[in-house]
Formats: structure tokens, sequence, C-alpha cells
């Protein structure tokens, strides 16, 4: 075998989107450095990393764009003699335009063993290779050693029946699934993510970060998988239910390496569910105080809150987390209990209300429309949000529930006819909580419509942000200040500001430079 390239497509979203940050591919980063590791020379082509706030619109599904290489660019960088492409399709709401480059990808290397992964291909897997006979072969859950036993069994010549944690379609088209989707148990022996020179360097230049921006955000990970089993996420199809912690001797060294080599500013945990063990969160921060590791990190995925008593989150304080996610999901006991979601909400609320008097940047999300939800439902979990806003959280966000595939609650509309998987679902999970301007996103509930929860939403946002700001004053001289700052912003909000400053001074200063050569 000549050569594997790991190919990220574009990001989709609609014209108006708001929060559809370009962020560095760790996915990719561990594939690369396992398969490399085993022998196997890569190339990874990251479409998002090489065309940063490069947008282009979509002519065949109107009122959509991409940002980022365009295909012919994508099929440029693929190095010639590639044998095995892996193809990641992570977000269904991207599948028509992940598709459509597959094809591209199969018309220019005919001869070339197509793999896609990600939790599209997890939850839709006979569906996603009938849609697009591009793709050969689909890995389920996680990627990494179901990866190399493909590439091995493409080398041998073993029959690819006998990779656990695979699907395909045999020559005479039936769908056929190997079975169970292992997981790696010694995750530390996993080597660390492989950042190819230059690469995160584009993120941070562009002031590209997943939450809260520093001049320098170092993508990690602490942990694989979560534990809980929520209706509405996809996680116990993608990862199971089995949750493991890195040994805090392997986090920390690979924190230290990223320190001498890159000299970073901040951590961004990309975990699932980062902080469920105490004692774990405990070692670890002593750990970074021992060591002298004077870093910022944060939580932007959303995090549990047993863990984060007084003591834990004093810790967190003294370490430098300088933004902490909690994710109750809904202020409504019965969405709670019937999402899944094991919270008790009063203690919920004192980690809360501790994390803030510590003096900590927070955000909550939750999430209103749940299909059996009422509109006292979602008045509940409006009064809840306000609270936390008036009790000092700096960001309250309030999405539309989303039907997403692999989810618990997925499954029971599609049994009830109420999803049809074709291209106008999955383009409209796309932006479906980051394009504030539609009246008409996805919805599936029975009582309340579209435009009344797309209306919920908005004026949740704007009261969220209004009593944050009329309460703490001081807030606003820190969000102006962040927004026009080339270094750091303490919000998402902030961050999404600044992105739309910076994009229009470089517009401008692009305009600037086409005038001066037409001139000339």
């Amino acid at each position: 075998m000549n050569h594997v390239a790991l190919v990220r497509g574009p990001i989709v979203s609609t014209v108006n989107a708001f929060n559809n940050e370009a962020t560095p591919a760790i996915g990719y980063a561990y594939i690369s450095a396992y398969i490399a590791a085993k022998g196997y020379t890569n190339t990874i082509v990251d479409a998002i990393g090489e065309g940063l706030d490069r947008f282009w619109d979509l002519d065949d599904y109107p009122g959509y764009h991409c940002q980022g290489l365009t295909f012919e660019e994508i099929l440029d960088r693929i190095p010639e003699g590639t044998d095995v492409v892996g193809l990641s399709a992570m977000f269904s709401g991207e599948w028509p335009v992940t598709r459509d480059l597959a094809n591209a990808i199969r018309e220019k290397l005919p001869e070339a063993l197509i793999v896609a992964g990600g939790e599209h291909i997890t939850a839709l897997t006979e569906y996603s290779l009938r849609d697009c006979p591009a793709i050969d072969i689909c890995a389920r859950g996680e990627g990494e050693h179901t990866f190399y036993e493909i590439l091995e069994a493409h080398v041998t010549g073993t029959p690819f029946t006998e990779v656990p944690g695979i699907a395909f379609l045999d020559t005479d088209g039936a769908f056929i699934d190997t079975g169970n989707k292992p997981r790696i148990r010694e995750i530390d022996a996993i080597p660390w993510p492989n950042w190819p020179e230059g690469y995160l360097e584009r993120f941070w230049d562009a002031g590209k970060s997943y939450g809260v921006a520093t001049e320098r955000d170092m993508p990690i990970m602490a942990s694989r998988g979560c534990p809980y089993q929520c209706t509405f996420c996809s996680n116990a199809h993608m990862w199971t239910t089995r949750y493991i912690l890195r040994d805090v001797d392997d986090l920390v060294g690979e924190i230290n390496s990223y320190r001498e080599r890159y000299d970073i500013t901040a951590l961004q945990f990309y975990d699932l569910t980062a902080i469920t063990k105490k004692r774990w969160t405990v070692e670890f921060c002593n750990r970074l105080i021992d060591e002298g590791i004077d870093l910022k990190w944060s939580l932007p995925s959303g995090t549990r809150s047993e863990a984060l008593d007084e003591e834990t989150l004093g810790l967190l304080k003294t370490t430098g987390c300088n933004y902490l996610v909690y994710a109750p999901e809904s202020g409504s006991p019965d969405t709670l209990e019937r999402i899944k979601k094991r919270i008790d909400k009063p203690k919920f609320t004192e980690s809360v209300i501790e994390a803030k008097r510590q003096g900590l940047t927070l955000r909550t999300n939750m999430i209103i429309g749940f299909p059996h939800e009422t509109r006292r439902h979602v008045f509940e979990t409006i009064r809840y949000g306000l609270y936390l806003a008036a009790r000092g959280v700096d960001e309250v966000t309030i999405n539309i529930f989303s039907p997403y595939p692999g989810t618990e609650i997925f499954n029971e509309l599609v049994a009830a006819g109420q999803v049809e998987l074709n291209d106008d679902y999955f383009l409209s999970l796309t932006s479906l909580n980051s394009d504030y301007t539609s009246l008409n996103p996805l919805t599936v509930n029975p009582v309340m419509g579209p435009r009344e929860l797309a209306a919920y939403r908005l004026g949740f946002m704007l009261l969220n942000y209004i009593i944050g700001y009329l309460l703490r004053p001081g807030r606003i001289v820190r969000t102006l200040r962040n927004i026009f700052s080339e270094r750091e912003t303490a919000t998402v909000l902030e961050h999404r500001l600044r992105d739309v400053v910076q994009r229009k001074r470089r517009a401008g200063r692009d305009s600037e430079k086409q005038i001066e050569r037409e001139a000339a």
C-alpha cells in the first residue's frame, strides 16, 4: 500500500448561521497518529483548516453555503498514489455535501478504497451505503483500531467479514454487518494526536477555537465515552456507555509536550463528559499545581455537576479554568425524567451558584421542544434559565430539540413516521440552533409549531443577555474590549462577535488591495 488520505470536508451551514465555528480535527489527528504508529503513511486533507473564512455557495442546495476548500481544491490535495481514503461523516446535517464529496473522490480515484466513519455513519450505516455507493466500507463507532484493521485486511486480502465493527454491501447488494463495535480498552496506549506542521497555527492565526478564545488554544481529551443514556444523545450508539478516563500521568505528559512544542496558552477539552469523578478531577488539578502548569483551560462541550462541589470548583478556579459549561438540558422535572437526564435539580443549582461564587465564567445549555413537551414544560425551562442568568451565569442558551440519528427519540420518531430520511431532513439539522433568523426551523413537537418555538428561543436569548448585562454592567466593558481584541474572549458570544468584526476587517483590507492592484 502506498498511501492513506484522511479527508475532512468543509463546514456546511445556512447563509445566516452565526455559530458554526471552525475547529481543529482532533479525531483525524488521533487516527493519523494511530495508523502511523502501525506503519501506514498518511496525509490529512482538512478542507476546513486549509480554507478558514473562505465561503462558497452550494448551487444544488439554495440557502446553504460551505466554509473551507472547494471540492476541486480538496481533490487536488489528495496525494497521487493514494490507495485508501478515510472520510468522516460526523454531522448528519452535512450528509448531502459529504455524500457529494465522496462521489467526487470516487470519480477521481476509481480504484481507491473509500472508508467512512463518524456519528452519522454509525447511526445510519445501511442508509449511508445505499445513498452513497461511492463508499466501500463503513467503520462504526470508535475509529482508530477499526480503521487500522480495515487497512490490514485490505493489504493482506483478508475478507472484510473478519473485521469486527464494520459494514458494507456485498457484490449482490446485500447489507453485511460484522457485528459489535469494539472499544479500545487501554486508551492510555493510544498515541497522542498527530498535528501536522503548521496545522494548528492556521487556526490560531485566524483566532479560531471551540469555545472561548485565547491566543493558542490546544484541543485535548481526558476521557472517552459517556456513562449516561440521555434519549436525545447518540453517545450510546456511537461509543456505548463505557466511560474511560485517561491516566493523569499520560494526560499531563501530553500537556507538557504541547507547552514545549507550541507554547500554548490554554487547553480546550473536547470530551463528551469530562468531569464525572471527583477523585480524578482533584488529582488532575493538583498535578497542574504541583508541576507549575500555568494555563487557562475550559470545558466547552458541557459536563455534569455531581463532582463539582465547593472543593472541586475551588481547584478549577485555582488552576485556571476560564470557561465551564453545564448541561442541565431542561428546567422541567418531568422532561428531565422523560429524557433520562439523571440530575438532582436543587443540587445542580447549588453547584452553579457555588461556581459563580468562586468566580468562574459559566454557560448552561438547555433544550426546548422535545416531542412530549407542552408549553408548561417550555416555560419551566425558560423560567429556570432566566433564574440562572439572574444568579450570574454568563451565558444561558436554549436550543430547539434536534432529532439526531442514533438517538432513542429519533428511533421513536422514525417508527411513528414523523421523520423521513432525505436531503431536506438532513439539511434542516444544519444550523438549526445557530441560524436565529430562521422562522421555520425543524421541529417535531405536536403542540408548538416551528415559529412559536423559534420565537421562544430568540426571545429568551435576548432576555438572557439583557438580564446579565443590566445586573452586571461591567460585562459591557469587557465585551466591547474583547470583540475588538486580538488576544482572548470570555464567552462564546464575544468570540463569535469578534469573528464577525475580524471578517469585516479582512474583507476591507482585501477590497483595498484589490483597488490598489486595479489602480496599478
